[in-house]
């Protein structure tokens, strides 16, 4: 599709930028300039937000000081292989928080699919969604809110933020080496033709992989063996009856 041929071997040139002082949300936002036909590769970064969301429709504070930034993108890809797209602006984010990391400072990790740790400690959120527009585009916003100088407390995890260990990094300064990751890790995952490349690339900053953990879905709980991720990026799990589950979404906790 036309989409897919856009998003081959992009670079940094392909993206605009529009920073605004407060926004209720910047994924919102794009959605919304999506609507009123914007053709895609935006960013929308903010100082505040006042309606910042996450996962599963759970409210994100806002505080000023950290990084709330959206990508918007039209037709990224065919539908099936979206799917893949989180393992990609993981890694993503994840090169551009060690980037402004100092020397000798514990590493951004990345635990499944796309929540990128320090020390065990979630460093950010991370939210894609998309909607079909009524010209027939899909339109897809990938949002990134890390904590650079604060963590926020949202009761489901450990938080820690970039300030804390050791980084001095502004939120313009992290957004700069964000711009550049995000261009090249979507140019090699191509429209999820790459993404044996952005596999092979997640498993080395991976953390999990052989332990045991807890994976939270809607409806219920699955314990087992976190074993791998398949060719798509679901999480490969060996439940406790010995039974091998494919998980395409959930919460995982370790332990």
């Amino acid at each position: 599709m036309s989409g897919q041929s856009r998003l081959t071997r992009m670079s940094v040139d392909d993206f605009r930028h529009v920073a605004l002082d407060e926004v209720g949300s910047t994924n919102t936002e794009c959605l919304a300039r999506a609507r009123a036909g914007d053709p895609g590769n935006l960013w929308i970064t903010a100082g505040r937000q006042t309606d910042g969301r996450g996962r599963r429709g759970r409210a994100w504070s806002s505080e000023p000081g950290n990084l709330y930034s959206s990508l918007l993108l039209i037709d990224p890809a065919p539908l099936e292989m979206i799917q893949s797209l989180p393992l990609a602006v993981a890694l993503a984010v994840r090169d551009a928080m060690q980037a402004v990391l100092p020397a000798g400072a514990r590493a951004a990790e990345i635990k499944w699919p796309n929540d990128i740790l320090i020390g065990g400690q979630k460093t950010c959120g991370i939210l894609l969604e998309g909607e079909r527009l009524a010209d027939g585009r899909y339109a897809l916003v990938i949002g990134c809110g890390i904590n650079v100088v604060s963590a926020p407390d949202h009761g489901l995890y450990p938080l820690t933020h970039l300030r804390s260990e050791g980084s001095s990094a502004s939120p313009e300064e992290l957004f700069a080496h964000l711009f550049m990751t995000m261009a090249e890790t979507l140019g090699i995952w191509n429209g999820g033709l790459g993404i044996g490349d952005i596999i092979a690339r997640w498993r080395q900053h991976a953390v999990g992989i052989g332990r045991p953990i807890t994976v939270n879905l809607p409806d219920r709980s699955i314990h087992g063996r976190f074993d791998d991720i398949d060719g798509s990026g679901q999480l490969i799990l060996t439940d406790e009856n010995g039974m091998r589950r494919h998980i395409a979404a959930g919460d995982v906790f370790f332990g």
